[in-house]
């Protein structure tokens, strides 16, 4: 059962605010996404792009707005989450329903032409390492040569120091632009489930968190170092952030 356009309008408008709580720069990172998208795929007249635990659309939808030409394939696991992205972002993405890591997930997506470019934001932290590392050896098999992986995350440094200097500087970030104040995850969470017409999806997502329950955690702690020697095991050989503010990056893998 599908959600009204009213009611998907408001829980994504809501969501956005809620991840600015937790995203330093949240739309600083996904304009510099965007960026890095549009110079990868400056030759390109039909780029395909896939965007990796897209949520209810959100990076699709700038993604869309900036690359028209673009066909774009949005994946997640949250029936949730891809169910408003379907009704409040429909023209942006084809939403494919998948749990990206696990055993045939790639073939799921209905490719019919090698990826120009893959991008995701605050959501492949979540894989354990062993599965990260087949994601990328995955995405470096999907990409044409000369494609790119971009990634917008939180990745920590690996020296204690440096790490609380980057958590701090990211903190008082956000309690200047006040983002800090806006509701959190659990908040969010917790007022979609009293609402009649997400119903249906909340029991979805139970069911699949039931079944996903012993696949990880909600943060692997994976530093940028050693994301960035995972890369390279899967086959990416230039990899460089292209931005950071405190513990927050984007940071881009090309294919040779």
């Amino acid at each position: 059962m599908g959600v009204s356009m009213g009611a998907a309008k408001l829980w994504v408008e809501r969501w956005e605010l809620q991840q600015e709580h937790y995203a330093t720069d949240r739309e600083e990172r996904f304009t510099v996404i965007v960026d890095a998208v549009e110079h990868m795929t400056a030759d390109r007249t039909h780029p395909l792009i896939l965007d990796l635990g897209c949520g209810p659309g959100s990076l699709a939808a700038r993604l869309a707005a900036r690359l028209p030409q673009a066909e774009i394939v949005a994946v997640d696991m949250d029936p949730l989450l891809l169910e408003l992205g379907r009704t409040h972002h429909a023209s942006a993405a084809r939403y494919v329903d998948t749990v990206i890591g696990a055993h045939g997930w790639t073939d799921t997506l209905g490719l019919d032409r090698p990826l120009d470019a893959a991008v995701s934001s605050t959501a492949l932290h979540y894989l354990p390492e062993p599965a990260l590392l087949r994601t990328y050896e995955q995405l470096a098999a999907l990409l044409r040569p000369g494609g790119a992986l971009i990634n917008g995350d939180h990745f920590t440094q690996a020296d204690p120091c440096c790490a609380a200097l980057t958590a701090h500087v990211g903190r008082r970030r956000a309690e200047r632009s006040h983002t800090c104040r806006h509701e959190d995850w659990k908040s969010w969470w917790n007022a979609a489930s009293h609402d009649p017409e997400l119903a249906d999806l909340f029991t979805q997502r139970e069911q699949r968190q039931s079944e996903l329950r012993t696949t990880g955690g909600n943060d692997n702690g994976l530093t940028l170092t050693r994301h960035t020697e995972l890369l390279r095991q899967a086959g990416f050989h230039r990899i460089t952030p292209v931005w950071q503010f405190g513990d927050s990056h984007v940071l881009a893998a090309l294919k040779d």
